[in-house]
């Protein structure tokens, strides 16, 4: 670096140093000591800051008495001087007047506003101003206030070659002697990477040595503090990989710092060595190798701290939070998941202050992150969560035994499949938690129970015998608190409920009416809520109860007052729900005066109120379907005007010059665009939100049962739908990729009576896979891109597919956006983690392919087949293997024989999966090696002695599982129809009718019945010999309500070919049986 020469001078004292002159002022100057650059006399500049001219000397002066006025106390005062200092301000001369009262200010709080001004001013100045006017500014004393005026004219004197000496300037004074250099110095490089970044980036790699060295500034901690700040903004600006990854080696002196920080009050120093950290672990390279540890550990110290303030534990927390995020995998390997639940478990027990900020708390935040992990890492998770839940239950502190059913309330999401295998130790401690004494424990408890009934589906719905007595008792509870969980997890345990809630039906009503009339507002809401969700399981048998509950929502709707809106929206929801429940036919007469009272209220600037409305209106048009078109010129304006609101975005800028400041709101930059302050945070109305996806839900339903009727609506709705489908938030993406499939049905129906209509709707499509086709590799959401795979695979059959095959592929390799959340190195293939939802969806493509192209899917199927493949390795879990055998067998249904070339491939994996565990598996592969040998060729005929013993246990008594035989019976049909003279029907047979009919799986029906049907028809001896089994399996089928009358034709075709190949002889057995089946005979095969 070329080290400056500069003057010495007089010293000014230390408080203030000045910025270098351009070179060829200095050439000829004394070199100083690199350690000790002197401070300018400001008199010995070239372009001294002196006020020459009468007009410079009285706005200084007038200005000098207007700042001291705006700092007095008097209000009227203040107002009269900001006035004027906003008139003066228009005037370039303000600038040299605000810098001699930067430099010559005997008031600190004077010199401070003249530096927040002077940065205010300087853009929209800096062109008029004269050179030397600019030179003047270019070294003004740099204390802290004045950091924002160098970097804001840095800005612009920097990139036009107008400051060549200010950075090796800057690198002079860092390695000061004096404390106040090097801090003054580490305080600009922060400033001015914000305006003048990229001129650092030819001295990155000196500036990161000179930052690591100030880190470790033995003697003073100012300039350890300024470096901390310094390394922070630098890690802001930095994108690249490779610079980033360097900032590594610091992470040890960070933390010494911030240990220091701590240590002397400073947790508002010691919070940004956190963000350096977020920065550090959101960045896609490697950057945290073993440090991870000390940074885990330094977290917790923190976040265990009850000393410290609560912002700084929850920025602690917060790191947690995103290490579990996005790099868990770390977590796992570093052996840090038991250490960090062990502190965060207990923090879940902390009694926290009524008056702390309830999102800080270190309760809630410990249950956010404890939510994040068991969502990235459950396996790990869960069995320290669930140790600590059954110690603490027994803990004699109630905020203990809270914690305990509080913890697995908030890991049922991300555990689900762990704990749906282990429900009844988990429930036991739940359900204890409920009887109580404390209430905190009793309200824990059915927050839980509430967490479990969304999560643990269907499994925690066959425990309702002993959760929905218990539910009912806590409705009782004295507490409000707990009534309000309780009518929670009873609306959400009903939701999934069918049947068997009928017995439960009537105690529950009655409970639920009486509250209703008797409750507070926010009783009155959670119980509309469980009415919703037990009259959508009782679904008829409803009835008896809608008419009252329909009565009572009068009342609710009409509601005005801004504290009964909630209930307005509770009451406008539960209407459509009881709609949906009692039909078109009931509720069709009275709706009009509920409609009506649902569109008034949109006048009430109510944005949750909207968002059920919309809601209200997708229930009744489902309902109502054609007669729906009525109310469309009334409903879709309102959705419109929902999707098109203003998104209500909040920023919140850290403007961090001084307090003193905070006056002078109306004194803008002149270009505040050219200011670039540093965005600290974005908060977002998420009841717009809510809004906006009820809205963008609704319009599709709209057009997807009004169909013709939505054409006027059309061409707004499409554009609305392709601008959601890229919209910031995933809940209003997702509903527009469903909404657009909706769309294509209604235009299919619009266009077909038009001239034009064909190519219209050519045109539809392909805007609709494009949008899809986007998504599917660009969309960050998991659940977004499982739901566009989803729509494609209905619609598939009418687009071109080279751009949707490659999507498909980059899925299939877990290459999309939406799978790139963690990137660490030390990733294990096989242990890397997916979506099973989105895989899923994924591998829902390839049958829809193979379906809509048949055999022309083969030169495809060649290219997905690998990255399918690797779903299927040992390593991976039960689901992706079975996920990959479905597909297959899919594919090869559909494909037909070229599926021929990969049976060698297939059918090791299948066979194993025949005696897997899961039930799941032991079906799709049963379907599977039915499908291979169906359309494998002789290729397949090789393995069906293997096939034949793989599939004969689930014919006994020990397959629980009626799908599982069902599928087996379908692949000895497919095996019979194709080579039956490789199969030893006399063995098989006997066994084969033994589990007919069909229990569940009625897709295999036509499998297994062709394949009967075939046999009788071509008299072979060894089902001839089985004509009573074959009698009653045509009466049991032919009475079923659950099949189909195309195959209770053929079953029907089948006995009267019997009939007529043994005539009387068949009396016998016809006598046996029950006069239905005799009945159900006589219709399909009428004897003679």
């Amino acid at each position: 670096m070329e080290e400056l020469k500069t003057k010495s001078g007089d010293k000014r004292g230390k408080q203030m140093f000045c910025f270098p002159l351009h070179t060829n002022d200095v050439a000829q100057r004394a070199k100083p000591s690199i350690t000790a650059p002197h401070t300018l006399d400001p008199q010995s500049l070239p372009f001294s800051p002196s006020l020459n001219s009468q007009n410079q000397r009285e706005m200084a002066q007038s200005l000098e008495l207007l700042l001291i006025q705006f700092l007095m106390p008097d209000n009227d005062a203040r107002r009269q001087a900001e006035d004027q200092i906003k008139r003066l301000a228009k005037d370039p001369q303000v600038v040299p007047a605000l810098i001699h009262h930067l430099r010559t200010a005997k008031t600190p709080n004077v010199r401070q506003l003249a530096a927040v001004l002077l940065r205010k001013k300087i853009t929209g100045h800096w062109a008029k101003l004269s050179p030397q006017l600019k030179q003047l500014v270019k070294h003004p004393p740099v204390r802290k206030a004045s950091a924002n005026v160098v970097s804001i004219v840095a800005k612009y004197a920097v990139p036009s070659g107008e400051w060549p000496d200010l950075l090796p300037f800057l690198f002079q004074c860092s390695q000061s002697a004096q404390e106040d250099h090097r801090e003054v110095a580490l305080i600009l490089f922060s400033s001015l990477t914000e305006t003048v970044g990229n001129a650092f980036r030819p001295h990155f790699a000196a500036l990161q040595a000179l930052l690591l060295k100030c880190l470790q500034d033995e003697t003073s901690n100012r300039v350890r503090v300024a470096a901390l700040k310094a390394v922070g903004s630098f890690l802001e600006f930095t994108h690249d990989g490779d610079e980033v990854i360097k900032f590594r080696e610091f992470i040890p002196s960070i933390l010494n710092v911030a240990r220091q920080c701590l240590a002397s009050g400073e947790e508002d120093v010691a919070i940004i060595a956190f963000e350096i950290f977020d920065e550090l672990i959101e960045s896609p390279a490697p950057l945290l190798g073993d440090s991870v540890k000390s940074i885990v550990q330094f977290s917790l110290e923190v976040c265990s701290s009850q000393s410290l303030e609560s912002n700084t534990r929850h920025q602690a927390i917060q790191i947690i939070s995103w290490l579990a995020k996005y790099k868990s995998n770390t977590l796992k390997k570093h052996k840090l998941v038991i250490p960090i639940l062990q502190v965060l478990c207990p923090l879940l027990a902390e009694s926290t202050d009524e008056s702390d900020d309830d999102d800080l708390a270190p309760d809630r935040a410990a249950a956010e992150v404890i939510d994040t992990m068991a969502l990235n890492i459950p396996k790990h998770v869960y069995p320290p969560v669930f140790e600590f839940s059954s110690v603490s239950s027994q803990n004699a502190n109630p905020k203990f035994r809270e914690a305990s059913v509080t913890a697995l309330g908030v890991i049922s999401e991300g555990c689900s499949e762990l704990m749906k295998s282990k429900l009844e130790p988990v429930l036991h401690i739940v359900l204890g938690a409920l009887r109580d004494p404390e209430q905190m424990v009793r309200g824990a408890a059915s927050f839980a129970l509430g967490q479990f009934a969304e999560h643990l589906q269907p499994e925690i719905v066959s425990h309702y015998e002993s959760v929905l007595p218990c539910i009912l008792n806590s409705l009782e509870d004295a507490s409000d608190e707990v009534k309000e969980k309780s009518y929670y997890a009873l609306a959400a345990f009903c939701e999934n409920m069918g049947e068997e809630i009928l017995p439960f039906l009537d105690p529950l009503m009655g409970r639920l009416l009486a509250a209703l009339q008797n409750s507070s507002r926010n009783l009155q809401e959670t119980c509309m809520s469980a009415i919703g969700s037990i009259a959508s399981a009782a679904e008829q048998a409803f009835f008896p109860y809608a008419e009252r509950v329909l009565e009572l929502m009068k009342n609710f709707m009409v509601l005005t007052n801004d504290e009964d809106l909630r209930c307005r929206a509770r009451a406008t929801e539960l209407v459509g729900i009881v709609a949906m429940s009692v039909g078109r036919m009931r509720m069709e007469p009275i709706l009009p005066p509920y409609i009506e009272a649902a569109i008034s209220g949109f006048g009430l600037e109510f944005s949750e109120l909207r968002e059920y409305t919309h809601g209200f209106f997708s229930n009744v048009a489902e309902i109502l379907e054609d007669s729906f078109a009525q109310y469309l010129p009334h409903v879709v304006p309102l959705a419109f005007s929902s999707c098109n609101l203003d998104d209500g975005s909040a920023v919140d800028i850290d403007e961090c010059d001084d307090e003193i400041a905070n006056g002078f709101g109306e004194v803008s930059s002149d270009d505040e665009a050219h200011d670039e302050p540093r965005v600290r945070n974005i908060s977002i109305r998420t009841g717009v939100l809510d809004e906006k996806a009820a809205a963008t839900q609704a319009l599709g339903l709209f057009a997807q049962h009004t169909k013709i009727s939505y054409a006027p609506y059309l061409e707004e709705t499409l554009r609305i739908l392709d601008k959601h489908s890229s919209y910031f938030h995933e809940d209003v993406r997702l509903q527009a990729i469903i909404a657009l499939k909706h769309i294509l049905t209604a235009a299919h129906a619009i266009f077909q009576s038009q001239n034009d209509g064909a190519a219209k709707a050519k045109k539809l499509l392909d805007t609709v896979m494009n949008i899809y086709i986007k998504t599917m590799v660009e969309d960050d959401d998991k659940e977004v891109v499982a739901q566009a795979c989803t729509s494609v695979a209905d619609i598939i059959r009418d687009f071109d597919l080279p751009q949707l095959v490659e999507a498909t592929s980059l899925l299939l390799r877990e290459e999309s956006a939406c799978q790139q959340i963690e990137s660490d190195s030390e990733i294990d293939d096989d242990d890397a983690s997916h979506d099973e939802v989105l895989m899923d969806a994924v591998s829902d493509l390839l049958p829809a392919f193979a379906k809509s192209m048949g055999a022309q899917f083969a030169p495809i199927f060649a290219q997905l087949f690998e990255p399918l493949m690797k779903f299927a390795k040992a390593s991976r879990p039960p689901q992706d293997r079975t996920m990959v055998v479905a597909c297959l067998a899919e594919v090869a249904q559909n494909m037909g024989s070229p599926i021929a070339a990969y049976v060698d491939r297939v059918m090791p994996l299948v066979l194993k999966e025949l005696a897997s565990s899961d039930a799941t598996n032991r079906r799709n592969a049963a379907f599977c090696v039915g499908e291979l040998c169906k359309n494998g060729d002789d290729l397949a005929l090789r393995y069906y002695d293997n096939i034949l013993r793989g599939l004969h246990p689930l014919f006994g008594e020990s397959e629980p599982d009626d799908a599982v035989r069902d599928n087996a019976a379908g692949a000895v049909a497919r095996m019979i129809m194709v080579h039956p003279e490789s199969v030893p029907l006399n063995q098989v047979l006997p066994v084969f009718l033994r589990v007919l009919p069909l229990k569940e799986d009625r897709e295999e029906s036509m499998a297994v019945y062709s394949c009967v049907s075939t046999l009788v028809f071509s008299s072979n001896p060894q089902i001839l010999s089985l004509v009573p089994e074959l009698v009653n399996l045509s009466a049991q089928v032919v009475a079923s309500p659950d099949e189909t009358s195309e195959v209770k034709t053929l079953v029907g075709r089948t006995f009267s070919h019997l009939l007529s190949l043994y005539g009387q002889q068949m009396q016998p057995i016809l006598s046996n049986l029950s006069p239905a089946h005799a009945n159900a005979l006589s219709a399909f095969a009428p004897r003679s």
